[in-house]
């Protein structure tokens, strides 16, 4: 049933857009053309997505208001900006914000249908060279679909996504180069992700699990690129992204001699409004792909240019940029020299796992249930090692996005990354074990990957609420046993759920138990089950760690 358009739902609409431009990034970053064939569309977005997930999780109070919430989505956005199409997002959802945060609570259909045309036209106006068939097209054919829609925040949400599909669909027609490879825009279609989340927010319909595949193939490995796929079967959800592949960038691109090479300068500026034009006149004379957005003292900038340190200096002369980042474009400056070393990035529950880890030589990232790494904060570990080739253990089914968002940004730094799909702390001890950093890159690759996929991981936790699991429904401190990320066991003892899910996990087999220990469950647990394992099962080993996380008891069966 549709929902009202108040803190909640802002807070759904950037856990569904994250998801959902997560699962849909490898498709953008492979079809992207306009204006530079830097495959980077998807990533970006993502990661400017998730900075404003970040922000509208952590928003100032435990039950903020739907000003609060837009707000810390806009800033978050602002702040965590990549890219032409992550910095055009984040002006696009600053425009709703500046309608969303000054009208109702919950807010009113009319208060979005102005938030989405205040976001288009602001957009616009942050563009030093709009170009029709990009992000900017489809904002508009959002606002302009808003405005023509009757019914409540949820009717206009639907409209508004129609539109854009719409939209999109007609990119090509208006941009050549995407005529040419035969794509729609990339960045359009990653706003139709969101588009799409904030339809699902509003309407009370799941999320379009397919969406990934409704933004279409990315263009084939040889020969030509693959045409849009057929329409869509009838029943598909109201808002889904055009079939066939979607690419982009902004605005104009000028042709510099490729000889000469390009750069892409993003940084934060504190800067008074009134020193804005000026900046942006010597930044448009210094390159393309100009963006400046922000307001009230804030403001993001990028910019393609030839002259990456005459573009600093403007900032310096308009206020103080911070947080600067350059970074050479595909037709520009050579590759950096490849480093020698090789390093394990390794995200963990925990200070005891973490210690463990580090001491095995990997670099560790300890995660807070609550406050899980983001894209950003991985990328930072991996270029942080120093090291030419980095493998990358997520342990997390959940970090999974922000694993391959991170290693896109790390390889265009110039590092070597490989992501092993390690789904719990234990597979990514059982890879760990067997790194060898004198092996050829991809054969090390290969051994972890394997070691991570031979073994079976499992969990004991304590349910926060009532919840409905695959082995029945569980109220609030019941103990939950899990295998392979299902819950298996519902039970009231800790030992006794332990137990049970030890046996199903050995049924299947085994040569190594691994019992990894939380930060409140006491060894006399870990004793237990070591001796029942002795009792039942020959031959097979047993080793404890102290983990020191969250969750009661982790289980590896190897």
């Amino acid at each position: 049933m549709p929902q009202p358009l108040d803190a909640a739902a802002v807070r759904r609409w950037c856990r569904d857009a994250l998801d959902a431009v997560g699962r849909a990034r490898e498709d953008i970053d492979a079809i992207n053309v306009y204006p530079v064939r830097d495959g980077d569309t998807g990533t970006n977005l993502y990661l400017t997505v998730e900075s404003a997930a970040q922000a509208v999780a952590a928003a100032g109070t435990a039950t903020p208001t739907l000003g609060q919430a837009v707000r810390a989505m806009a800033h978050g956005a602002l702040i965590g900006a990549r890219g032409n199409s992550g910095t055009i997002l984040a002006q696009l959802l600053r425009g709703m914000a500046e309608v969303l945060a000054d009208g109702e609570e919950p807010a009113t259909a009319d208060t979005l249908r102005r938030a989405l045309r205040r976001a288009a036209s602001s957009a616009y106006e942050a563009v030093a060279r709009p170009v029709e068939g990009t992000m900017l097209t489809v904002a508009t054919a959002a606002a302009d679909a808003a405005e023509r829609a009757g019914g409540t925040t949820a009717d206009v949400a639907a409209a508004a996504c129609a539109g854009a599909r719409a939209a999109l669909a007609r990119t090509p027609s208006q941009l050549a180069v995407l005529a040419e490879a035969g794509v729609v825009d990339a960045g359009g279609s990653g706003l139709l992700a969101v588009l799409d989340a904030l339809d699902a927010a509003l309407s009370g319909r799941p999320p379009d699990a397919s969406i990934r595949d409704r933004l279409g193939r990315p263009p084939a490995a040889h020969g030509g690129p693959e045409r849009a796929s057929a329409p869509e079967p009838a029943g598909a959800p109201a808002c889904a992204p055009a079939a066939g592949p979607g690419r982009h960038e902004h605005p104009a691109r000028r042709e510099f001699p490729r000889a000469v090479p390009q750069y892409e300068v993003i940084y934060l500026l504190d800067a008074r409004d009134e020193a804005l034009p000026a900046l942006r006149a010597r930044l448009d004379a210094l390159g393309d792909s100009l963006v400046v957005v922000g307001g009230d003292g804030l403001w993001h900038v990028h910019v393609h240019t030839a002259e990456p340190g005459g573009a600093v200096e403007a900032g310096i002369e308009a206020g103080r940029p911070h947080r600067v980042r350059i970074t050479g474009l595909p037709a520009g400056a050579a590759p950096p020299a490849p480093r020698a070393a090789r390093a394990v990035v390794s995200v963990l529950p925990g200070d005891g796992l973490a210690g463990l880890c580090a001491q095995a030589g990997a670099t560790t990232v300890t995660a807070d249930a609550d406050e899980p790494p983001g894209g950003g904060e991985l990328a930072a570990a991996i270029l942080g090692t120093r090291a030419g080739e980095v493998v990358l253990l997520p342990n997390d089914d959940a970090l999974w996005h922000a694993a391959a968002a991170a290693a896109e940004q790390a390889r265009a730094a110039g590092v070597r990354v490989a992501v092993v799909p390690t789904r719990s702390p234990v597979q990514g001890l059982a890879a760990l074990a067997v790194h060898a950093a004198e092996r050829r890159f991809d054969e090390d690759v290969v051994a972890m990957t394997a070691a991570a996929g031979a073994t079976r991981f499992g969990e004991v936790a304590v349910a926060e609420r009532q919840s409905w699991t695959t082995a029945g429904i569980c109220q609030a401190g019941d103990v939950l046993g899990l295998i392979d990320g299902d819950v298996a066991v519902i039970g009231g003892d800790l030992a006794a759920v332990a137990r049970e899910v030890l046996e199903r996990m050995l049924s299947a087999g085994g040569e190594l138990v691994t019992l990894v220990l939380g930060a409140a469950t006491e060894r006399a647990l870990a004793d237990l089950l070591e001796a029942r394992v002795r009792r039942g099962h020959y031959g097979v080993d047993t080793v404890v760690y102290e983990g020191r996380q969250e969750a009661p008891l982790l289980i590896g069966v190897e």
